[in-house]
Protein backbone atom coordinates (compact mmCIF):
# COMPACT_ATOMS: atom_id res chain seq x y z
CA UNK A 1 0.00 0.00 0.00
CA UNK A 2 1.76 3.70 -1.18
CA UNK A 3 1.34 6.04 1.77
CA UNK A 4 0.36 9.50 0.87
CA UNK A 5 1.71 12.81 2.76
CA UNK A 6 -0.31 15.85 3.08
CA UNK A 7 0.81 19.32 2.48
CA UNK A 8 0.72 21.10 5.55
CA UNK A 9 -1.82 23.32 4.49
CA UNK A 10 -4.06 20.42 3.31
CA UNK A 11 -3.56 18.93 6.59
CA UNK A 12 -4.48 22.11 8.51
CA UNK A 13 -7.65 21.89 6.66
CA UNK A 14 -8.76 18.86 7.32
CA UNK A 15 -7.84 19.03 10.86
CA UNK A 16 -9.82 21.59 10.90
CA UNK A 17 -12.99 20.01 9.37
CA UNK A 18 -12.19 17.25 11.51
CA UNK A 19 -12.66 19.62 14.84
CA UNK A 20 -15.69 20.65 13.43
CA UNK A 21 -17.30 17.41 12.66
CA UNK A 22 -17.06 16.10 15.95
CA UNK A 23 -17.80 19.33 17.77
CA UNK A 24 -20.90 19.43 15.42
CA UNK A 25 -21.71 15.74 16.78
CA UNK A 26 -21.24 16.30 20.73
CA UNK A 27 -20.99 19.86 21.95
CA UNK A 28 -20.20 18.66 24.92
CA UNK A 29 -17.22 16.23 24.40
CA UNK A 30 -13.81 17.52 24.81
CA UNK A 31 -11.90 17.91 21.22
CA UNK A 32 -8.00 18.00 21.21
CA UNK A 33 -6.36 20.72 19.50
CA UNK A 34 -4.66 20.16 16.39
CA UNK A 35 -0.70 21.45 16.26
CA UNK A 36 -1.10 24.79 15.04
CA UNK A 37 -3.56 25.93 17.58
CA UNK A 38 -2.16 29.35 18.86
CA UNK A 39 0.54 29.60 16.83
CA UNK A 40 1.19 33.00 14.85
CA UNK A 41 0.18 33.17 11.08
CA UNK A 42 0.61 35.75 8.53
CA UNK A 43 0.07 37.04 4.79
CA UNK A 44 2.78 39.45 2.98
CA UNK A 45 1.16 41.42 0.12
CA UNK A 46 2.76 42.65 -2.37
CA UNK A 47 4.64 39.57 -3.61
CA UNK A 48 8.41 40.48 -3.77
CA UNK A 49 9.96 41.85 -6.32
CA UNK A 50 6.63 43.27 -8.04
CA UNK A 51 6.12 47.02 -8.76
CA UNK A 52 3.64 48.62 -10.55
CA UNK A 53 5.18 49.04 -14.56
CA UNK A 54 3.81 52.98 -14.92
CA UNK A 55 5.67 52.54 -19.00
CA UNK A 56 2.62 49.93 -19.44
CA UNK A 57 0.07 51.36 -16.88
CA UNK A 58 0.59 54.77 -17.51
CA UNK A 59 -1.07 57.95 -15.10
CA UNK A 60 -3.58 60.06 -16.00
CA UNK A 61 -1.25 62.63 -16.93
CA UNK A 62 0.31 60.45 -19.56
CA UNK A 63 -2.98 59.29 -20.45
CA UNK A 64 -4.67 62.69 -21.11
CA UNK A 65 -8.52 63.16 -22.24
CA UNK A 66 -9.67 63.43 -18.65
CA UNK A 67 -12.81 65.45 -19.89
CA UNK A 68 -14.43 68.61 -18.31
CA UNK A 69 -12.99 69.55 -14.61
CA UNK A 70 -14.31 72.94 -14.06
CA UNK A 71 -13.95 72.83 -9.85
CA UNK A 72 -16.98 74.29 -7.79
CA UNK A 73 -17.21 76.28 -4.65
CA UNK A 74 -15.71 74.34 -1.09
CA UNK A 75 -18.09 72.67 0.86
CA UNK A 76 -18.74 74.88 4.05
CA UNK A 77 -21.36 72.65 6.18
CA UNK A 78 -19.91 73.85 9.73
CA UNK A 79 -22.41 76.88 8.47
CA UNK A 80 -24.44 75.58 5.96
CA UNK A 81 -26.20 72.50 7.08
CA UNK A 82 -29.81 72.82 8.89
CA UNK A 83 -28.41 69.56 10.78
CA UNK A 84 -25.14 67.71 11.91
CA UNK A 85 -23.84 64.68 10.35
CA UNK A 86 -23.32 62.58 13.27
CA UNK A 87 -21.52 59.44 13.06
CA UNK A 88 -23.87 57.07 14.44
CA UNK A 89 -25.01 53.14 13.96
CA UNK A 90 -23.90 51.08 12.21
CA UNK A 91 -22.24 53.37 9.43
CA UNK A 92 -19.44 54.62 11.63
CA UNK A 93 -18.15 50.84 12.29
CA UNK A 94 -18.90 49.56 8.61
CA UNK A 95 -17.84 46.54 7.80
CA UNK A 96 -17.35 45.39 11.03
CA UNK A 97 -19.51 42.75 12.09
CA UNK A 98 -19.60 42.37 16.19
CA UNK A 99 -22.13 39.48 17.71
CA UNK A 100 -24.33 40.24 20.62
CA UNK A 101 -22.70 39.10 23.82
CA UNK A 102 -23.09 36.18 25.17
CA UNK A 103 -26.66 34.44 26.40
CA UNK A 104 -28.33 37.26 23.95
CA UNK A 105 -30.74 36.51 20.98
CA UNK A 106 -28.41 37.73 18.13
CA UNK A 107 -31.52 39.12 16.43
CA UNK A 108 -33.61 40.88 18.66
CA UNK A 109 -31.21 42.17 21.38
CA UNK A 110 -29.55 45.70 20.39
CA UNK A 111 -26.20 45.79 22.87
CA UNK A 112 -23.51 47.57 20.59
CA UNK A 113 -20.47 45.41 22.23
CA UNK A 114 -18.11 47.70 20.19
CA UNK A 115 -19.46 50.93 22.30
CA UNK A 116 -17.61 49.06 25.41
CA UNK A 117 -13.98 48.60 23.90
CA UNK A 118 -12.32 51.50 25.63
CA UNK A 119 -9.71 53.04 23.57
CA UNK A 120 -10.09 49.96 21.17
CA UNK A 121 -13.56 51.17 19.93
CA UNK A 122 -14.86 52.73 16.27
CA UNK A 123 -15.19 56.77 17.35
CA UNK A 124 -18.72 57.73 17.23
CA UNK A 125 -19.94 61.23 17.45
CA UNK A 126 -21.26 61.86 21.45
CA UNK A 127 -23.73 64.13 21.98
CA UNK A 128 -23.54 67.58 23.26
CA UNK A 129 -26.25 66.91 25.91
CA UNK A 130 -23.70 64.27 27.66
CA UNK A 131 -21.83 67.37 28.91
CA UNK A 132 -24.48 69.84 29.68
CA UNK A 133 -25.19 71.30 26.07
CA UNK A 134 -28.42 70.07 25.05
CA UNK A 135 -29.00 72.41 22.58
CA UNK A 136 -26.11 72.76 20.60
CA UNK A 137 -24.04 71.22 18.02
CA UNK A 138 -20.91 71.44 16.37
CA UNK A 139 -22.77 73.82 13.41
CA UNK A 140 -22.05 77.12 14.03
CA UNK A 141 -24.31 79.09 15.95
CA UNK A 142 -27.16 81.26 14.26
CA UNK A 143 -25.44 84.37 12.88
CA UNK A 144 -21.37 83.12 13.28
CA UNK A 145 -18.93 82.21 10.98
CA UNK A 146 -15.72 79.60 11.77
CA UNK A 147 -12.91 81.27 10.75
CA UNK A 148 -10.20 79.00 11.75
CA UNK A 149 -10.03 75.22 13.18
CA UNK A 150 -7.53 73.77 15.12
CA UNK A 151 -7.70 69.53 14.83
CA UNK A 152 -5.63 66.78 17.06
CA UNK A 153 -6.62 63.72 16.25
CA UNK A 154 -5.79 60.04 17.12
CA UNK A 155 -4.81 56.97 14.62
CA UNK A 156 -7.23 54.65 13.04
CA UNK A 157 -8.09 51.06 14.01
CA UNK A 158 -4.32 49.46 14.30
CA UNK A 159 -2.96 46.02 15.68
CA UNK A 160 -1.87 45.31 18.98
CA UNK A 161 1.15 46.19 20.23
CA UNK A 162 4.08 43.94 19.42
CA UNK A 163 4.26 41.34 22.35
CA UNK A 164 1.26 42.64 24.09
CA UNK A 165 -1.75 40.62 25.70
CA UNK A 166 -3.31 39.31 22.50
CA UNK A 167 0.32 37.77 21.48
CA UNK A 168 0.52 36.79 25.62
CA UNK A 169 -1.94 34.58 25.26
CA UNK A 170 -1.40 33.14 22.01
CA UNK A 171 1.54 32.09 23.28
CA UNK A 172 -0.32 30.48 26.29
CA UNK A 173 -2.19 28.18 23.38
CA UNK A 174 0.49 27.15 21.48
CA UNK A 175 2.17 26.35 24.58
CA UNK A 176 -1.22 24.40 26.16
CA UNK A 177 -1.93 22.68 22.40
CA UNK A 178 2.03 21.23 22.82
CA UNK A 179 0.86 19.47 26.60
CA UNK A 180 -2.73 17.85 24.85
CA UNK A 181 -4.89 20.87 25.08
CA UNK A 182 -8.66 20.09 25.03
CA UNK A 183 -11.82 22.55 24.40
CA UNK A 184 -15.11 22.07 24.53
CA UNK A 185 -18.34 24.18 23.68
CA UNK A 186 -18.12 27.60 23.50
CA UNK A 187 -14.24 27.15 23.44
CA UNK A 188 -14.43 24.18 20.51
CA UNK A 189 -12.70 27.22 18.04
CA UNK A 190 -9.89 27.16 19.62
CA UNK A 191 -9.00 24.02 18.85
CA UNK A 192 -8.15 25.19 15.72
CA UNK A 193 -7.40 28.91 15.94
CA UNK A 194 -3.91 30.83 15.20
CA UNK A 195 -3.43 34.20 15.95
CA UNK A 196 -3.27 36.16 12.67
CA UNK A 197 -2.80 40.02 14.05
CA UNK A 198 0.74 41.92 13.23
CA UNK A 199 1.67 44.71 15.34
CA UNK A 200 1.16 48.36 15.55
CA UNK A 201 0.21 49.02 11.70
CA UNK A 202 -3.29 50.50 10.80
CA UNK A 203 -6.14 47.75 9.37
CA UNK A 204 -7.80 48.22 6.65
CA UNK A 205 -10.85 49.51 8.69
CA UNK A 206 -8.26 51.54 10.68
CA UNK A 207 -7.21 53.41 7.39
CA UNK A 208 -11.15 53.93 6.29
CA UNK A 209 -11.42 56.04 9.64
CA UNK A 210 -8.90 58.43 8.76
CA UNK A 211 -10.09 58.99 5.07
CA UNK A 212 -13.47 59.42 6.04
CA UNK A 213 -12.31 61.36 8.70
CA UNK A 214 -10.63 63.37 5.90
CA UNK A 215 -13.47 63.71 3.80
CA UNK A 216 -15.62 64.72 6.84
CA UNK A 217 -13.46 67.82 7.71
CA UNK A 218 -13.39 68.91 4.05
CA UNK A 219 -17.44 69.12 4.19
CA UNK A 220 -17.75 70.82 7.28
CA UNK A 221 -14.50 73.20 6.77
CA UNK A 222 -13.47 73.85 2.76
CA UNK A 223 -14.33 76.91 2.58
CA UNK A 224 -10.82 77.63 4.87
CA UNK A 225 -8.96 76.82 2.19
CA UNK A 226 -10.00 79.72 0.67
CA UNK A 227 -7.39 81.13 2.55
CA UNK A 228 -4.36 79.37 1.52
CA UNK A 229 -5.75 80.55 -2.29
CA UNK A 230 -5.68 84.26 -1.17
CA UNK A 231 -1.98 83.75 0.48
CA UNK A 232 -0.59 81.36 -2.14
CA UNK A 233 0.20 78.95 -0.31
CA UNK A 234 -0.94 75.27 1.10
CA UNK A 235 -0.83 73.88 4.58
CA UNK A 236 1.22 72.13 6.96
CA UNK A 237 -0.29 68.74 8.62
CA UNK A 238 2.20 67.63 11.17
CA UNK A 239 2.78 64.09 12.45
CA UNK A 240 4.81 61.63 14.38
CA UNK A 241 7.54 59.00 12.55
CA UNK A 242 5.35 55.01 13.61
CA UNK A 243 4.44 53.56 10.45
CA UNK A 244 1.24 53.78 11.88
CA UNK A 245 1.22 57.53 12.05
CA UNK A 246 2.56 58.38 8.90
CA UNK A 247 -0.39 55.95 7.00
CA UNK A 248 -2.75 57.68 9.31
CA UNK A 249 -1.98 61.81 7.99
CA UNK A 250 -1.76 59.99 4.63
CA UNK A 251 -5.33 58.59 4.36
CA UNK A 252 -6.38 61.75 6.51
CA UNK A 253 -5.04 63.50 4.16
CA UNK A 254 -6.31 61.61 0.99
CA UNK A 255 -9.61 61.75 2.32
CA UNK A 256 -9.20 65.67 3.00
CA UNK A 257 -7.89 66.64 -0.86
CA UNK A 258 -8.66 63.43 -2.86
CA UNK A 259 -6.07 60.94 -4.46
CA UNK A 260 -3.60 61.91 -6.01
CA UNK A 261 -4.39 65.62 -5.45
CA UNK A 262 -3.04 65.32 -1.40
CA UNK A 263 0.08 64.62 -3.16
CA UNK A 264 0.98 68.10 -4.52
CA UNK A 265 -1.65 70.38 -1.88
CA UNK A 266 -0.55 69.68 1.02
CA UNK A 267 2.99 69.42 3.25
CA UNK A 268 3.06 66.46 5.80
CA UNK A 269 5.90 66.95 8.15
CA UNK A 270 6.96 63.99 10.56
CA UNK A 271 8.69 64.23 13.65
CA UNK A 272 10.40 61.65 14.78
CA UNK A 273 8.98 59.56 17.71
CA UNK A 274 12.05 57.63 19.76
CA UNK A 275 13.43 58.21 23.19
CA UNK A 276 15.15 61.10 24.01
CA UNK A 277 13.58 62.93 21.35
CA UNK A 278 11.01 66.16 21.83
CA UNK A 279 8.20 65.81 20.28
CA UNK A 280 4.67 67.22 21.34
CA UNK A 281 2.84 64.16 19.76
CA UNK A 282 5.39 61.67 21.83
CA UNK A 283 6.14 63.75 25.46
CA UNK A 284 6.51 60.27 27.11
CA UNK A 285 9.79 59.99 25.47
CA UNK A 286 11.32 62.73 27.49
CA UNK A 287 9.24 62.62 30.32
CA UNK A 288 10.35 60.53 32.96
CA UNK A 289 7.99 59.83 35.42
CA UNK A 290 5.69 58.66 32.65
CA UNK A 291 7.46 55.74 32.68
CA UNK A 292 7.86 54.96 36.10
CA UNK A 293 4.84 53.03 37.19
CA UNK A 294 4.35 54.26 40.60
CA UNK A 295 4.03 58.20 38.49
CA UNK A 296 2.83 57.20 35.09
CA UNK A 297 1.10 53.80 34.92
CA UNK A 298 -1.78 54.28 38.22
CA UNK A 299 -4.59 53.61 36.60
CA UNK A 300 -3.06 50.71 34.79
CA UNK A 301 -2.13 48.98 38.16
CA UNK A 302 -6.16 49.89 39.06
CA UNK A 303 -7.41 48.38 36.17
CA UNK A 304 -5.56 45.41 37.35
CA UNK A 305 -7.20 45.38 40.14
CA UNK A 306 -10.64 46.14 39.18
CA UNK A 307 -10.38 43.02 36.56
CA UNK A 308 -9.24 39.93 39.21
CA UNK A 309 -12.52 39.62 40.27
CA UNK A 310 -14.72 41.53 37.24
CA UNK A 311 -15.11 38.53 35.32
CA UNK A 312 -15.54 35.26 37.65
CA UNK A 313 -18.72 34.27 36.77
CA UNK A 314 -17.34 33.88 32.56
CA UNK A 315 -13.78 32.49 33.87
CA UNK A 316 -15.64 29.82 35.69
CA UNK A 317 -17.46 28.57 32.55
CA UNK A 318 -14.66 29.11 30.03
CA UNK A 319 -12.25 27.23 32.82
CA UNK A 320 -15.05 24.46 32.36
CA UNK A 321 -14.77 24.03 29.14
CA UNK A 322 -10.97 23.77 28.95
CA UNK A 323 -8.63 20.76 30.12
CA UNK A 324 -4.51 21.77 30.20
CA UNK A 325 -4.45 24.91 31.23
CA UNK A 326 -6.70 27.77 33.47
CA UNK A 327 -7.57 31.00 32.46
CA UNK A 328 -7.22 33.83 34.61
CA UNK A 329 -8.62 37.68 34.70
CA UNK A 330 -5.45 38.24 32.77
CA UNK A 331 -6.49 36.04 29.85
CA UNK A 332 -10.23 37.39 30.24
CA UNK A 333 -8.91 40.79 29.44
CA UNK A 334 -6.61 39.33 26.91
CA UNK A 335 -9.38 37.60 25.18
CA UNK A 336 -11.60 40.91 25.08
CA UNK A 337 -9.14 42.58 23.31
CA UNK A 338 -8.99 39.40 20.80
CA UNK A 339 -12.68 40.34 20.68
CA UNK A 340 -11.83 44.10 20.01
CA UNK A 341 -8.50 44.16 17.51
CA UNK A 342 -9.87 40.83 15.35
CA UNK A 343 -12.56 42.91 14.54
CA UNK A 344 -10.95 45.92 13.63
CA UNK A 345 -8.82 43.77 11.81
CA UNK A 346 -10.30 40.70 10.14
CA UNK A 347 -13.88 41.76 10.37
CA UNK A 348 -14.93 39.20 13.04
CA UNK A 349 -13.86 37.86 16.35
CA UNK A 350 -15.38 34.66 17.54
CA UNK A 351 -13.72 35.56 20.93
CA UNK A 352 -16.78 38.10 21.36
CA UNK A 353 -19.48 35.50 21.30
CA UNK A 354 -17.56 34.39 24.57
CA UNK A 355 -18.57 37.17 27.25
CA UNK A 356 -21.69 38.72 28.35
CA UNK A 357 -23.54 42.21 28.29
CA UNK A 358 -22.01 43.11 32.37
CA UNK A 359 -18.24 41.57 31.39
CA UNK A 360 -18.26 44.32 28.11
CA UNK A 361 -19.58 46.99 30.90
CA UNK A 362 -16.56 45.49 33.31
CA UNK A 363 -14.16 45.42 30.25
CA UNK A 364 -15.21 49.33 29.48
CA UNK A 365 -15.16 50.34 32.99
CA UNK A 366 -11.27 48.49 33.44
CA UNK A 367 -10.19 51.37 30.48
CA UNK A 368 -11.76 53.76 32.19
CA UNK A 369 -9.60 53.56 35.59
CA UNK A 370 -6.58 52.60 32.88
CA UNK A 371 -6.97 56.52 30.82
CA UNK A 372 -8.29 58.40 33.94
CA UNK A 373 -5.16 57.73 35.75
CA UNK A 374 -2.96 57.15 33.12
CA UNK A 375 -3.48 60.71 31.24
CA UNK A 376 -6.46 61.89 32.88
CA UNK A 377 -7.01 63.71 36.06
CA UNK A 378 -5.83 61.45 38.27
CA UNK A 379 -2.62 61.32 36.81
CA UNK A 380 0.28 63.35 38.11
CA UNK A 381 2.10 63.83 34.81
CA UNK A 382 -1.06 63.91 32.49
CA UNK A 383 -0.74 67.66 31.96
CA UNK A 384 2.65 68.02 31.55
CA UNK A 385 2.17 65.77 28.92
CA UNK A 386 -0.30 67.42 27.45
CA UNK A 387 1.35 70.95 28.02
CA UNK A 388 3.35 70.97 24.55
CA UNK A 389 0.32 70.90 22.96
CA UNK A 390 -1.19 73.24 24.60
CA UNK A 391 1.61 75.94 23.79
CA UNK A 392 1.47 74.84 20.21
CA UNK A 393 -2.54 75.49 19.93
CA UNK A 394 -2.11 79.09 22.15
CA UNK A 395 1.06 80.00 19.86
CA UNK A 396 -1.36 79.21 16.67
CA UNK A 397 -4.12 81.58 18.19
CA UNK A 398 -1.94 84.23 19.31
CA UNK A 399 0.43 84.51 16.26
CA UNK A 400 3.51 83.97 18.86
CA UNK A 401 6.13 81.47 18.86
CA UNK A 402 5.63 79.15 22.24
CA UNK A 403 9.04 79.38 24.83
CA UNK A 404 10.85 75.42 25.56
CA UNK A 405 8.98 74.87 28.57
CA UNK A 406 8.02 71.28 27.46
CA UNK A 407 7.90 68.33 25.07
CA UNK A 408 7.62 70.26 22.10
CA UNK A 409 10.30 70.61 19.95
CA UNK A 410 11.62 74.11 19.92
CA UNK A 411 13.49 73.89 16.69
CA UNK A 412 10.83 72.73 14.27
CA UNK A 413 8.40 75.45 16.29
CA UNK A 414 10.16 78.05 16.26
CA UNK A 415 10.40 77.87 12.17
CA UNK A 416 7.68 79.63 10.25
CA UNK A 417 8.38 76.68 7.29
CA UNK A 418 7.72 73.40 10.00
CA UNK A 419 5.29 75.70 12.07
CA UNK A 420 3.25 78.05 10.33
CA UNK A 421 1.40 80.88 12.70
CA UNK A 422 -1.07 82.01 9.86
CA UNK A 423 -2.96 79.04 8.85
CA UNK A 424 -7.21 78.93 9.14
CA UNK A 425 -6.94 74.51 8.98
CA UNK A 426 -4.42 72.89 11.71
CA UNK A 427 -4.47 68.90 11.53
CA UNK A 428 -1.87 67.30 13.75
CA UNK A 429 -1.98 63.22 14.50
CA UNK A 430 -0.77 62.04 17.34
CA UNK A 431 -1.68 58.83 20.07
CA UNK A 432 -4.86 58.26 21.94
CA UNK A 433 -2.88 59.04 25.22
CA UNK A 434 -1.54 62.32 24.01
CA UNK A 435 -4.97 63.36 22.90
CA UNK A 436 -6.35 62.76 26.56
CA UNK A 437 -2.92 64.19 27.99
CA UNK A 438 -3.73 67.29 25.94
CA UNK A 439 -7.29 67.52 27.13
CA UNK A 440 -6.10 67.02 30.88
CA UNK A 441 -4.28 70.04 29.96
CA UNK A 442 -6.56 71.94 28.00
CA UNK A 443 -8.47 71.64 31.89
CA UNK A 444 -11.68 70.82 30.00
CA UNK A 445 -13.06 69.46 33.17
CA UNK A 446 -16.49 69.07 31.60
CA UNK A 447 -14.87 65.77 30.00
CA UNK A 448 -14.10 64.33 34.12
CA UNK A 449 -17.11 65.31 36.12
CA UNK A 450 -17.73 64.15 39.10
CA UNK A 451 -15.33 62.34 41.71
CA UNK A 452 -12.85 60.20 41.47
CA UNK A 453 -13.36 56.75 39.87
CA UNK A 454 -13.73 53.88 42.37
CA UNK A 455 -11.15 51.37 41.87
CA UNK A 456 -13.59 48.81 43.21
CA UNK A 457 -17.17 49.41 40.71
CA UNK A 458 -18.12 51.67 38.54
CA UNK A 459 -19.96 54.12 39.94
CA UNK A 460 -22.00 56.05 37.58
CA UNK A 461 -20.79 59.11 39.17
CA UNK A 462 -18.19 60.29 36.77
CA UNK A 463 -18.77 61.60 33.15
CA UNK A 464 -15.64 59.96 31.81
CA UNK A 465 -16.03 56.97 29.88
CA UNK A 466 -12.64 55.77 27.68
CA UNK A 467 -14.61 54.73 24.46
CA UNK A 468 -16.07 58.21 24.30
CA UNK A 469 -12.97 60.37 24.38
CA UNK A 470 -10.58 57.96 23.19
CA UNK A 471 -11.46 55.81 20.49
CA UNK A 472 -9.47 55.13 17.26
CA UNK A 473 -9.92 57.98 15.16
CA UNK A 474 -10.93 60.03 18.49
CA UNK A 475 -10.62 63.87 17.37
CA UNK A 476 -10.43 67.06 19.41
CA UNK A 477 -11.09 70.42 17.30
CA UNK A 478 -10.86 74.00 18.27
CA UNK A 479 -13.09 76.13 16.86
CA UNK A 480 -12.63 80.10 15.96
CA UNK A 481 -15.84 81.77 15.03
CA UNK A 482 -16.82 85.60 14.27
CA UNK A 483 -19.76 86.54 16.10
CA UNK A 484 -21.21 89.78 15.19
CA UNK A 485 -24.23 89.58 17.80
CA UNK A 486 -21.43 88.74 20.89
CA UNK A 487 -19.18 91.22 22.48
CA UNK A 488 -16.57 90.86 21.83
CA UNK A 489 -17.05 89.56 18.11
CA UNK A 490 -14.11 87.08 18.34
CA UNK A 491 -15.26 83.64 20.07
CA UNK A 492 -14.29 80.38 20.33
CA UNK A 493 -15.17 77.10 21.95
CA UNK A 494 -13.72 72.81 21.98
CA UNK A 495 -15.53 70.01 20.55
CA UNK A 496 -14.66 66.32 21.12
CA UNK A 497 -15.92 63.51 18.78
CA UNK A 498 -18.93 66.16 17.36
CA UNK A 499 -19.30 67.28 21.03
CA UNK A 500 -19.27 70.70 22.50
CA UNK A 501 -17.74 70.81 25.67
CA UNK A 502 -18.67 73.53 27.85
CA UNK A 503 -15.87 75.75 29.64
CA UNK A 504 -18.20 78.04 32.03
CA UNK A 505 -17.34 75.74 35.43
CA UNK A 506 -13.55 75.67 34.69
CA UNK A 507 -12.22 79.17 32.73
CA UNK A 508 -12.55 82.40 34.48
CA UNK A 509 -14.12 84.57 32.90
CA UNK A 510 -16.28 82.82 30.38
CA UNK A 511 -20.04 82.50 31.49
CA UNK A 512 -22.11 79.74 30.91
CA UNK A 513 -23.34 79.90 27.45
CA UNK A 514 -25.69 77.54 25.06
CA UNK A 515 -23.76 76.93 22.90
CA UNK A 516 -20.25 76.47 24.67
CA UNK A 517 -19.06 80.03 23.40
CA UNK A 518 -16.42 82.04 24.90
CA UNK A 519 -14.64 85.22 24.25
CA UNK A 520 -11.57 84.09 22.33
CA UNK A 521 -9.26 87.07 24.54
CA UNK A 522 -10.71 85.22 27.74
CA UNK A 523 -9.75 81.56 26.72
CA UNK A 524 -6.53 82.95 25.47
CA UNK A 525 -5.78 84.27 28.98
CA UNK A 526 -7.14 81.28 30.67
CA UNK A 527 -4.70 79.01 28.87
CA UNK A 528 -1.78 81.08 29.46
CA UNK A 529 -2.65 81.04 33.18
CA UNK A 530 -2.55 77.15 32.57
CA UNK A 531 0.64 76.96 30.39
CA UNK A 532 2.16 78.84 34.04
CA UNK A 533 0.49 76.66 36.34
CA UNK A 534 2.00 73.03 34.64
CA UNK A 535 5.52 72.59 35.73
CA UNK A 536 6.93 70.32 33.15
CA UNK A 537 10.26 70.08 34.91
CA UNK A 538 8.53 69.23 38.45
CA UNK A 539 5.84 66.87 37.22
CA UNK A 540 8.18 65.02 35.02
CA UNK A 541 11.39 64.50 36.54
CA UNK A 542 11.23 65.13 40.46
CA UNK A 543 11.27 62.50 43.10
CA UNK A 544 7.58 62.34 44.51
CA UNK A 545 4.86 60.15 45.79
CA UNK A 546 1.18 59.58 44.01
CA UNK A 547 -1.74 57.74 45.07
CA UNK A 548 -4.42 56.36 43.35
CA UNK A 549 -7.70 57.37 43.13
CA UNK A 550 -6.83 60.91 43.92
CA UNK A 551 -7.99 64.03 40.96
CA UNK A 552 -4.74 66.00 40.78
CA UNK A 553 -5.51 67.93 37.99
CA UNK A 554 -3.37 65.93 35.33
CA UNK A 555 -0.49 67.65 37.95
CA UNK A 556 1.91 65.98 40.36
CA UNK A 557 1.01 66.62 43.93
CA UNK A 558 3.63 68.95 46.47
CA UNK A 559 4.21 67.81 49.81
Amino acid sequence: MQLVTLAPAVAAVLSALLIQTSAAADDTAFVTAAPHAGSATSDLYPPESTSVDSALFPPEPEVGFPGPTPTGAEPAAIQTALTYPNNRGPSNQFPLVAPQPHGKDQTADKFDITKYWGNLSPWYSLSSADYGLPDTSPLAPDGCTVTQVHLLYRHGARYPTTGAAPAQFAQKIANATADGLKVRGDLTFLADWTYKLGGELLSPFGRSQEFLLGVQHRQLYGHLLNNFTESGTIPVFRTESQDRMVKTVHNFAAGFFGVPEYLDQVNIEILVEAPGVNNSGAPYEICNNSNIAARGSIGSTMASKFANNAFNATLARLNSQVSGLTFTPTDAIAMLQLCSYETNALGYSTFCGLFSEEDFLNYEYYFDLSFYYNNGPGSPVAAAQGKAYLQEFVARFTGEYPEAWSALNETFDNSSTYFPLNQSIYADATHEVVVLDTLTAFNLTALFSGPPLSAAQNRHENSFVASKVVPFGTHFAVQVLECPAYQPTKQMRFVVNDAVVPVADSYAGCAANAHGLCAFDTVVSVLKDRIDEIDFEYDCFADYSASSGVDYNGRAPRS
